[in-house]
This record gives C-alpha cells, structure tokens and sequence, in this order.
C-alpha cells in the first residue's frame, strides 16, 4: 500500500509541476506571434489622438533575432531586446527611413521605449511595459503573425 501511494503522489507531483512550468513559460511566449498597437502613452500632456493622427505606433517581438520591429505612428524600426523572465529592456534602434510625423508621437515612443524595464500581460491579455513599477505604455493585440 506504502509503494502505491507513493507512486500515485509521485504521479501529482510530476503533473503539478508540470503544469506550473507550463504556465510560466506561457507568459513570456504572449510576447511572440502578435502584433502590439499602441493604446496608451504615460507622459505627454498632449491627447493620445493628437499624438498619432494618423496611424498608432506598433509593435513585434522577433524571438529568433531577440529584436522588435514595427512602426513609432509615422516611420518604421528596429530594435533588438534583452529579455530575462519579466525584465525587458530596448536598444537604440537601426536606421529608418525618415519622414515627417504629425503630432510627435514618435520622438515619445522612441523615447519611453529607451526607459522600459519590464513587462507583464494583464488580464485581458494586454502588454503592459513598465519603467519600474510604473506603467508607460500599454498595446492590444491587433495581429497573429
């Protein structure tokens, strides 16, 4: 009887734990796959709208290059990222093809970009970038790649 309970709590204790790295794997790769757009921007006095009137910053996590890319609401970028668990943190981004922007929400995104410390995914499945324990940005999912 001894080596049957054993067995059987051998059995949950795999399972559970299983369960359990399963799940934590599972938020960092929320990151992958999805295209981000921009719904929220800590800083600027000036409304979100008027910031990007014309189209909403983006971004994309390229986990095989470990670099983002997308669009700052006017030109594109690139970027490459260092993850580590929660903690995320950008490098200064490549080249872009450089045209006037409305309303500068790009020199702002390029800008709370370069602060971002970490990251979480709340519970309605938004990405949340944080500088500390202060969240700056705030995107919602608009693509699966």
């Amino acid at each position: 009887m001894k080596k049957y309970t054993f067995a059987v709590l051998s059995v949950l204790t795999l399972l559970f734990a299983s369960c359990s790295a399963s799940k934590t794997d599972k938020s960092a790769g929320d990151l992958f796959g999805t295209t981000w757009e921009l719904e929220y921007i800590s800083g600027p006095r000036i409304a979100f709208e008027g910031l990007y009137p014309n189209k909403k910053p983006q971004i994309t996590f390229d986990q095989k290059e470990t670099k983002v890319f997308g669009n700052n609401g006017c030109n594109g970028y690139s970027a490459p990222y260092t993850l580590s668990g929660k903690k995320l943190t950008f490098g200064e981004p490549g080249p872009t093809t450089m045209m006037f922007c409305e309303g500068g929400g790009e020199q702002q995104f390029v800008k709370q970009m370069s602060k971002i410390t970490s990251y979480s995914i709340d519970t309605d499945g938004k990405l949340i970038l944080n500088e500390g324990d202060v969240a700056m940005m705030r995107f919602k999912k608009v693509a699966k790649q």
